[in-house]
C-alpha cells in the first residue's frame, strides 16, 4: 500500500476540495465547535472527535442485540491450524447505562457491567474465562474521552474502503493518560469525519484480566450514524497464569438497532379507517370447513411466533435470500409431486450457531448454517429434511395460537420457544428427506453432500457451541467435550462417532483429505450472508472466487476476519464483489 506524505498546505487544498461544507453544531462549554468546513488538519481532528461523541451520544438510545462466537485454535494432524474448541454468548446491550446482558435468552438473567470494565477475560488461579462485555466492549475506541487531553493523532494517508473514502490516522494515549485506553489506526469517512472502521487494542494491561487486538467496522444505517455492525477479535500469543499461550479468533456481530423491545408503536397511525359497511371481499365468506379451521388455527399458532421472533430480534426481516431458500424448496416439491396448503415458506435466523427448524408451514434456517454449506445441493439437504417434517404431519403446537402463551420477556425466548421432534419423527423425516433428494435435480451431487456431512462430523467434537441448537435441530448429536488448546485430537474426537442425521449419505462421499486443494467440503463462518444491523435483512454476498493456494486456506467451519465492502446510506455499492483490501487506493 502506497503512503502519501502530505505537507499542510497539500492537506488544505484536498479538504477544500473534497468536503462538502456544513452548518457546524452548537460548541460545548468547554470547547470552541469546529469550523463548518475543516482547512488543516488540526480542524479535521477536532471534527472527528467532534463526530465521535455525537455518534456514541446517538447510539445511546439504542439495545442491540451482541453475538459472539469464540474459537480457540491449535495445531491439527495434518500440522495445520485448527479449531480446538469454541465458545458462544448471544447478549444485549444498553448502550446508555452501559450494561450488557450476556444471558439473554437463556434460563437465567443476570446483568452485568461490562462496558465500564472492559476486561477482555479474566485470569483467576492460572484458569481462562473469557468475558463476553469485554467483546462487546469493542464497538468504540475510547466511549466518553476520545479526545486531545487524552490522544495523540498522526494522519497517514487516504484510503478507500468499498466505496468509502476514508481519512487514516494513528492514534495513540498520551503519557499518564490512563487505563485501558486505545491503541492502533482509525478510519475516518472524508463527508462528515466519523469512524467507519478501528482497528488494534487497549493499552496497559490490567491486573484483573487481559485485553487482545481487534478489528472493529460500522455501517452507515441511516444518512447520520455509522453504527457498530461487525467485529473480528485474534490472539496468536496470549500468555496466561502459568499454562502457556493462547491462540484464538473470534467474530462478534451486533444488529437490532431498528427493533429496539422489538414494537412497532407507529404502527397503528398507518391503519386507514374505512366505513362501516365495509365487506369482506375474499373469494370464501361463508362458515369455514373443519379441516380449514384446523389449518387456519395453525397458520395463526406459526405466525404468532414468526412475528415473536421478529419482534425479539432473532429473526430476520424478509428479504432476497428467503427467496433463494424458497426456489429450492420449489424443485424439491415439483419433482417430488408435492401440493402442500398453505404453501411452504422460508425464513432465517440471525445466529450463528447451525440448526433449523419448522413452525407450522414456515422452514427456518440459521444464517451460521447458510454461511458454512458449500454448495445448493446441500442446502436441499436441510430444506429436505424440515419439508419431510411438514409432508409427514408431524405435529405443530398449535398452543401458540393463543397469544398469552407468547406474552414473556425477550430474554426468556430460549426458555419458553422449542421446536424439535422426537427421534423416531427424525429419523422418518431423515429417510422422507433422502427419497426426496433421490428424486431431484440434485441428485447428481449427492457425493457433495456427504463429503460435506463428513467434514461436519469431523469438527463437531471440537465445535459443540457451533453445532449447539437453541430453538431447533442441528445435524449432529451433543459433541464430547473438546480437547485442551494446544493438544493433539484424541480418539475420542475422531469422526464417525457425532453426525445424528442423513449420515446415510456419507456412505458413497469420497474421503475427506484436507491438503486435496479442489475439494471444498464446507465453508468459513461468515462468506455467504451479510447482514443489515439496523433492518435485520440478510443478502447473499457477492464475493469474487479466489483460487485455494494451501490447505490451510479451506478453514472450513472456522472464524474469519471481516472485510465488508461499505456503502454510504442510499446508495448501492458498484461493485461489491470487490473486497475492502483490494478496492483499497491511495490518491
Amino acid at each position: 500500500m502506497r503512503v502519501v506524505k502530505l505537507t499542510t498546505v497539500a492537506l488544505i487544498l484536498m479538504t477544500a476540495q473534497c468536503l462538502l461544507a456544513q452548518a457546524a453544531p452548537a460548541p460545548s462549554s468547554n470547547q470552541a465547535a469546529p469550523p463548518a468546513v475543516p482547512v488543516t488538519l488540526d480542524q479535521v481532528i477536532d471534527r472527528v472527535i467532534q463526530r465521535e461523541h455525537e455518534q456514541v451520544k446517538a447510539l445511546s438510545q439504542y439495545a442491540p442485540i451482541s453475538e459472539t462466537y469464540i474459537q480457540r485454535m491449535r495445531r491439527g494432524p495434518e500440522d495445520i491450524y485448527e479449531p480446538g474448541g469454541d465458545e458462544y454468548f448471544l447478549g444485549k446491550l444498553d448502550l446508555e447505562n452501559g450494561n450488557f446482558d450476556d444471558t439473554l435468552f437463556t434460563a437465567t438473567q443476570g446483568n452485568h457491567n461490562g462496558m465500564a470494565k472492559r476486561h477482555f477475560w479474566n485470569v483467576f488461579r492460572s484458569s481462562l474465562q473469557f468475558n463476553a462485555a469485554g467483546f462487546a466492549y469493542e464497538i468504540f475506541p475510547d466511549q466518553n474521552e476520545l479526545d486531545r487531553q487524552h490522544y495523540a493523532f498522526t494522519y497517514i494517508q487516504r484510503e478507500f474502503l468499498g466505496e468509502v473514502r476514508t481519512l487514516v490516522f494513528d492514534v495513540a494515549p498520551l503519557k499518564h493518560a490512563g487505563n485501558g485506553r486505545f491503541l492502533g489506526r482509525i478510519w475516518v469517512e472524508d463527508k462528515d469525519f466519523s469512524i467507519v472502521r478501528f482497528n488494534g487494542t487497549y493499552i496497559p494491561k490490567p491486573k484483573t484480566g487481559m485485553f487482545f487486538h481487534f478489528d472493529s467496522w460500522r455501517l452507515n444505517v441511516t444518512p447520520n450514524l455509522w453504527a457498530p455492525a461487525y467485529i473480528y477479535s485474534e490472539e496468536s500469543d496470549a500468555k496466561y497464569g502459568s499454562k502457556g499461550v493462547l491462540a484464538f479468533k473470534a467474530q462478534t456481530r451486533i444488529w437490532g438497532y431498528n427493533s429496539k423491545g422489538g414494537h412497532k408503536n407507529s404502527e397503528f397511525s398507518d391503519i386507514m379507517v374505512e366505513s362501516a359497511d365495509a365487506r369482506d371481499q375474499s373469494p370464501s365468506a361463508e362458515d369455514a370447513s373443519p379441516l380449514e379451521s384446523k389449518r387456519a388455527f395453525e397458520q395463526l399458532a406459526a405466525d404468532n411466533v414468526v412475528q415473536k421472533l421478529e419482534r425479539v430480534g432473532l429473526l430476520a426481516a424478509p428479504s432476497d435470500l428467503d427467496r433463494v431458500l424458497q426456489t429450492v424448496v420449489n424443485n424439491l416439491m415439483i419433482t417430488n409431486k408435492l401440493d402442500l396448503q398453505p404453501e411452504v415458506r422460508c425464513r432465517v435466523l440471525l445466529t450463528t450457531p447451525l440448526e433449523s427448524f419448522v413452525v407450522g408451514h414456515t422452514i427456518v434456517i440459521s444464517r451460521g448454517l447458510v454461511d458454512v454449506l458449500p454448495d445448493e445441493a446441500s442446502l436441499a439437504m436441510v430444506l429436505s429434511r424440515e419439508l419431510a417434517h411438514i409432508t409427514l404431519g408431524h405435529r405443530f403446537d398449535t398452543r401458540y395460537a393463543f397469544t398469552d402463551r407468547l406474552m414473556f420477556a425477550d430474554t426468556q425466548t430460549y426458555s419458553h420457544l422449542a421446536f424439535g421432534h422426537t427421534t423416531e419423527e427424525e429419523q422418518t423425516a431423515d429417510d422422507r428427506a433422502t427419497e426426496y433428494l433421490k428424486n431431484s435435480p440434485y441428485s447428481d451431487k449427492l457425493t457433495n453432500v456427504g463429503l460435506f456431512l463428513r467434514a461436519l462430523d469431523t469438527r463437531a467434537a471440537q465445535l459443540p457451541a457451533l453445532n449447539h441448537p437453541h430453538l431447533g435441530t442441528s445435524l449432529v448429536a451433543s459433541s464430547a467435550a473438546p480437547s485442551p488448546a494446544g493438544s493433539k485430537p484424541s480418539a475420542a474426537n475422531q469422526p464417525g462417532t457425532h453426525l445424528l442425521h442423513m449420515s446415510a449419505l456419507m456412505t458413497s462421499a469420497p474421503q475427506l483429505e484436507i491438503r486435496k486443494l479442489d475439494q471444498i467440503a464446507a465453508l468459513p463462518l461468515g462468506g455467504r450472508v451479510r447482514m443489515n444491523p439496523w433492518t435485520n435483512t440478510v443478502t447473499m454476498v457477492k464475493a469474487a472466487p479466489i483460487p485455494i493456494t494451501s490447505p490451510a486456506d479451506k478453514m472450513f467451519f472456522e472464524v474469519t476476519p471481516f472485510l465488508p465492502h461499505i456503502a454510504r446510506f442510499g446508495t448501492e455499492p458498484t461493485n461489491p464483489a470487490v473486497s475492502a483490501s483490494a478496492s483499497a487506493a491511495n490518491k
